[in-house]
């Protein structure tokens, strides 16, 4: 791969992988469902999980440069198996999660074409159950192949991209913010709580996935300038920005309209408009779709380096991992999860699919935080290009609020999961165990040779029956 991205992309990407459903519309259908105005609650027990985790992130990636994120870190620490089986987790969940960004995206794009007078057909509005004569959400399995053909066409341009077009929703999520509170009604905000703070603990699982993106962020390792000091600050920076955005945006939210009859598909838009803000409610679903599509960017360019990691060092298909010889990404695996998440986006309603992508992520934050742990005390010696602090305290309450949050998730929740990974470990013992190359202690990483790694570029010389044909 080639290294392309500083600390401004980096951020960006960052950025650009936390804001987005998170705000547009999954904050309107938790508040609506589960929260009221508490999900402002809930955004914040999120964030305060994501951050103790984030910690554990910033030290990896500031140590390993490489492009596997959590499947490498954990691989390196705590053997293949483990790796393998984050990996795995991981490779759903991301692709999971670009089919609900995208599926929040679809009803303010849906939102944007009513408003010039193009209605689409009944049956293409929405996944089976999502409303009477839907059959699939046309609009969710379009943007799901948009953004695959788009990360085929290299880093460089496609980061450039992901850079104006996150530059634009902040720009929006700021106009939502400034003229939101002019429009805030104080009694919209009462009760607060009306399902109690058990429903804003269960608003904080299920919006969990909308606060952790400098996951897919630690991806980009192998693409990224100064990797190992550059991605720790990407990660803090994007999480710091992202959640004082969240903050203010749920308290516009819930401030303008009265939780009780917030839309949960084109939530902020909707709420302008109940004011007589129609024109610029327009301005926000274009925003909407935008801010979306970096999100799905992201995600799916975390899971398409994945999955190169995975084919890399034997556990998928050599297939899949293959480069572009001119463009030098990942594309076959890239077009693989593309249509994949088009097809969960397509038939799915988008809270099935959210808990799924949670369950997941939470389930490799509390491997990570772990391993972090045990890494510090095993091989201290090792260069970091970022400490988590508090340690053993920050990375142990990681791990708590990681399997509080998972306690709160549905039992068809953990049954998916369940099902997911037996069949990861079957892979394993069918495939992966035979085919896995013996190339590094881990399969992905030689810790030991960390140190002789510079500051700057990292160059890694990696064995040739390493490199993925």
């Amino acid at each position: 791969m080639v290294r392309t991205l500083g600390l401004t992309q980096l951020t960006m990407i960052g950025i650009g992988a936390i804001i987005g459903a998170g705000i547009f519309s999954l904050a309107a259908a938790v508040a609506r469902d589960v929260a009221g105005p508490a999900v402002l609650i809930s955004f914040l027990v999120a964030g305060a999980a994501s951050l103790c985790a984030a910690f554990a992130y910033a030290e990896f990636a500031g140590m390993v440069p490489k492009a596997g994120s959590s499947y490498t870190y954990c691989a390196a620490v705590l053997g293949e198996v483990v790796g393998w089986i984050v990996g795995w987790d991981l490779l759903l969940e991301y692709t999971a999660i670009v089919a609900v960004v995208a599926i929040g995206m679809s009803g303010y794009l849906g939102f944007l074409l009513e408003a010039v007078g193009i209605h689409l057909p009944v049956w293409a509005l929405g996944a089976p159950g999502t409303g009477p004569g839907h059959r699939i959400d046309l609009l969710a399995v379009v943007i799901c192949l948009g953004v695959a053909w788009l990360l085929t066409r290299g880093t460089r341009t496609s980061a450039r991209v992901e850079t104006v077009l996150t530059i634009i929703k902040i720009a929006i999520v700021l106009l939502v913010i400034v003229v939101g509170f002019t429009k805030v009604d104080t009694g919209n905000l009462t009760p607060f709580a009306p399902f109690g703070l058990g429903g804003a603990f269960t608003g904080a699982a299920t919006v969990f996935f909308a606060v952790f993106g400098y996951d897919a962020l630690s991806t980009a390792a192998e693409e990224s300038v100064e990797a190992r000091r550059k991605l720790p600050k990407a990660m803090m920076l994007s999480l710091a920005i992202s959640m004082g955005l969240y903050v203010l945006a749920c308290i516009v939210l819930t401030g303008m309209q009265h939780y009780t009859e917030l839309n949960p598909s084109s939530g902020i838009s909707s709420a302008f408009a109940s004011v007589g803000l129609g024109g610029l409610a327009n301005v926000i679903a274009v925003g909407a779709v935008i801010g979306i599509v970096t999100v799905t960017f992201s995600f799916m360019m975390g899971a398409s380096r994945l999955w190169y990691a995975l084919s890399r060092d034997g556990l998928m298909p050599a297939w899949f991992g293959a480069l572009h010889p001119k463009r030098k990404v990942p594309h076959r695996a890239t077009w693989v999860i593309g249509v994949v998440s088009a097809v969960l986006a397509g038939v799915l309603p988008i809270n099935a699919v959210a808990e799924l992508t949670n369950i997941g992520v939470l389930l490799a934050f509390v491997i990570v935080s772990a391993a972090v742990l045990i890494l510090r005390y095993r091989k201290p010696h090792l260069k970091r290009g970022f400490r988590c602090p508090g340690m053993p305290f920050v990375p142990v309450l990681g791990m708590v609020f990681s399997v509080w949050l998972m306690s709160f998730l549905t039992w068809e929740t953990w049954i998916r999961l369940g099902c997911w990974l037996l069949a990861g470990l079957l892979f394993y013992a069918f495939y992966g165990y035979r085919r896995t190359r013996r190339v590094m202690p881990g399969g992905s990483v030689d810790l030991d040779a960390l140190d002789e790694m510079t500051d700057t570029d990292e160059p890694e010389q990696r064995p040739e029956h390493a490199q993925v044909p």
